[in-house]
């Protein structure tokens, strides 16, 4: 649950830092402190006014730059108009960057024109030679923003066209070609899918810089392109750039070349670069051809002997990430074929492993289904039982082919079954952290059909954990639209709004299944929705209102009365209920925030596998690293798992449940911004916009498609990074500490 915060030490805290000097409070950007002051408020409370359309036209270009930035992350469509006018006059490339770059934020169809026009010929007279910003570029990155946010429009087409433009006119340059254009643009081509991309974008596979291979590579692998396999084999076979040769495994996987099996494996057993080595594990599970099998149990092998040799009781070796990789492409590539050399591996390694990491025992009983080793072994954590019901669920998908494993699975529901209806009525006060394993258990069971299945989620609906209700409700939304469901789910929703104070989950997920089942009947709960403290809800509501079903139809006098405005903007915390989606901030938060700078704050983390420092970016996210400094000052991060580990993407934390849910008892906005998630990039965790708390991450290499999609607020450098490499999910982040220079 959610620790306390707000000790006498950090209210001193507070009192001390709000004090600055007058040198530091105007920031590096050039932009006074009592206009960033009012632009973070307005930005906060998600309100875009005469405030900033006055900011728009300001004197400065510091300020129209940052005023520009604020309308993107509000998100507000009534800026468009203005920012339109921005990039049709204004003689600041600066200005004009940013107010594309906002454009593409706030993903408003009615921004497509301008960006078509300046995409053009018109626009590349019109600014030839970018030095100062890259205008060509953001536009680029704007139209793949807007095409893929209005997929049906018929400008979205258009939108994807102009993309491939960029990138052919880049390519035309040959040497002279602007890189940061390059990039942006292949991040379009993704997001966009434009026709006719992938052969553009195999171009840019021989580029001379590194990071444009890489992007390109990764580009294919999200068209799953086949246009380029003999340049991606020989990209994997000898590019200097580990980034750049596991890309364009991945790019083989997604195009399930077969031409590819011996140098995928290869790759996968040999190359030097972990990374290299789990892009190219997970594509061999895409070509699903057997003879990568042996090799790779070989490799397994070897990794568990340096499991075992490092294996500690309270600390899990490096190695555990990658062998549950190859663990799971072994679980596919030899289903349902008893190999008793993989179950053996797989049992040792379960001796050790305690049930903490569940790929690797659905692998196993992919390859043999049946109860296996320590079927009636006692289960005394969360983890365990959760493992559990991963694996039983799996049972549901599997396709047995000797009575062993038919007769197994028939047992599947009647071994869940129990447990489920256990979990649907528990009481979180007598189960504790039990508690957390309850969703992975009515998950599974759901996967069954029974017959017993809505009278067992209709009773998860009236539990007082928040999680067992929003699972129990977003499983009833697959369900029948039976009077009983729906009216199950209405009183679920009633009690969310009313008794849910630090997860907004329930609320979500009850009015999500009563929309998708009955759209007439989900109105008692949109009413409750649009009268809502938390603004994640209200906006909520506010999207179901616009939907096709509503149109022409009378609303209620509650939805009919009630203005966008209302719906949309974040209300000040009124000292009661829930803290979800409201602004916490006093003036004093916004000053010290606003006067950080880059380079003055860090937080240095000690860790089990050792400790690294992350660079704060106060001038770029002011508001994320003030939330992020006030809980590691209050001790919140730690002693935390990292509860998520995803290799050669992210590590996570922050969750102080440990089931990848849990949050401080509020949320912060999206703080989005230029800076890229390249190796080493800190973002906030997100379930939706504006749903940010206390989880971040970091990224193990560039992960393009995340920019502009979630806030970076620090950043690891490379050295440090050696240190991010080594943790594993279940490791400890044991303390977490800031040092501040003013």
């Amino acid at each position: 649950m959610m620790k306390p915060l707000f000790t006498l030490t950090f209210v001193i805290y507070v009192a001390l830092t709000a004090i600055t000097s007058t040198d530091a409070q105007r920031r590096a950007t050039g932009v006074p402190l009592e206009t960033q002051v009012r632009i973070l408020k307005a930005e906060d409370e998600r309100r875009f006014d005469t405030v900033l359309e006055g900011l728009l036209k300001d004197p400065s270009e510091a300020v129209r730059v940052r005023a520009a930035l604020a309308a993107g992350r509000i998100g507000d469509a009534a800026a468009v108009p203005s920012l339109v006018r921005l990039l049709a006059s204004d003689r600041s490339e600066k200005v004009l960057e940013m107010a594309a770059f906002a454009l593409g934020e706030i993903e408003s169809i009615d921004a497509a024109d301008a960006i078509l026009r300046l995409i053009g010929e018109t626009g590349k007279a019109m600014m030839p030679n970018a030095a100062k910003a890259n205008v060509r570029g953001r536009l680029a990155e704007a139209a793949g923003k807007i095409a893929a946010a209005n997929v049906k429009h018929a400008k979205a087409k258009d939108l994807g066209q102009a993309i491939v433009f960029t990138l052919e006119a880049e390519d035309l340059k040959k040497a002279k070609q602007d890189k940061e254009t390059v990039l942006l643009a292949l991040t379009a081509a993704l997001r966009a899918r434009p026709e006719g991309a992938a052969e553009t974008v195999a171009k840019f596979l021989v580029n001379l810089d590194a990071r444009v291979r890489a992007d390109a590579a990764n580009t294919l692998a999200r068209l799953r392109a086949k246009n380029a396999n003999e340049e991606l084999r020989a990209m994997l076979a000898s590019d200097p750039d580990p980034v750049a040769r596991a890309n364009a495994a991945r790019a083989l996987g997604a195009a399930e070349d077969k031409e590819a099996l011996e140098i995928l494996l290869k790759a996968a057993t040999d190359d030097t670069d972990q990374r290299v080595r789990v892009s190219a594990v997970r594509s061999l599970a895409s070509l699903k051809d057997a003879k990568a099998a042996e090799p790779l149990l070989s490799r397994a092998e070897k990794i568990f002997a340096l499991y075992k040799a490092s294996h500690k009781a309270d600390v899990i070796p490096s190695e555990n990430s990658e062998f549950a990789e190859v663990a799971v492409t072994l679980g596919r590539l030899l289903a349902n074929t008893r190999n008793e050399r993989a179950v053996n591996l797989f049992r040792e390694y379960g001796k050790l492993d305690k049930g903490r990491t569940p790929e690797v025992y659905i692998a196993r009983l992919r390859i043999a289904p049946g109860r296996g080793d320590g079927g009636g072994q006692e289960l005394t954590s969360w983890r365990q039982y959760s493992t559990l019901a991963q694996l039983i669920g799996e049972v549901a998908s599997l396709e047995p082919t000797d009575e062993e494993g038919k007769a197994f699975k028939a047992q599947g529901p009647a071994v869940v079954g129990p447990l489920a209806r256990a979990y649907a009525t528990a009481d979180p006060s007598n189960e504790g952290e039990l508690m957390l394993a309850g969703p992975e258990l009515l998950s599974a069971y759901a996967k069954f059909k029974t017959e017993d299945l809505d009278a067992v989620l209709r009773d998860g609906l009236k539990n007082k954990d928040t999680f067992i209700r929003a699972t129990s409700a977003s499983l009833l939304g697959d369900q029948p639209a039976s009077k009983e469901n729906l009216d199950a789910l209405n009183k679920a929703m009633e009690y969310a709004i009313f008794n849910d104070r630090e997860y907004n989950d329930a609320v979500l997920a009850t009015l999500e299944a009563l929309f998708k089942l009955d759209k007439k009947a989900a109105v008692p709960a949109m009413e409750l929705g649009a009268g809502s403290l938390d603004h994640l809800v209200r906006r909520r509501v506010h999207e179901m209102m616009n939907d096709e079903s509503f149109k022409g139809v009378e609303l209620t006098p509650i939805l009919k009365n009630i203005d966008k405005a209302h719906l949309l903007r974040v209300k000040p915390h009124a000292g009661r209920g829930t803290k979800i989606g409201q602004v916490l901030n006093t003036d004093a938060d916004y000053r010290r925030a606003a006067s950080r700078k880059n380079g003055t704050v860090k937080a240095v983390l000690t860790t089990q596998k050792g400790n690294f420092t992350i660079d704060l970016l106060p001038e770029d996210s002011p508001l994320t690293v003030d939330n992020f400094v006030k809980l590691a000052n209050a001790k919140y991060f730690d002693g935390l798992e990292v509860h998520r580990v995803v290799p050669n993407f992210v590590m996570q934390d922050g969750d102080a449940r440990g089931d990848g849910n849990g949050g401080p008892g509020w949320s912060i906005r999206c703080e989005i911004n230029m800076v890229d998630y390249g190796r080493g990039a800190v973002g906030m965790a997100l379930s939706g916009k504006d749903t940010g708390g206390s989880q971040w991450f970091v990224t193990h290499s560039p992960q393009p498609h995340l920019d502009g999609g979630y806030t970076v607020f620090g950043q690891v450098n490379e050295k440090d990074m050696a240190v991010v490499d080594k943790i594993v999910r279940g490791d400890k982040i044991l303390t977490v500490r800031i040092t501040e220079n003013r």
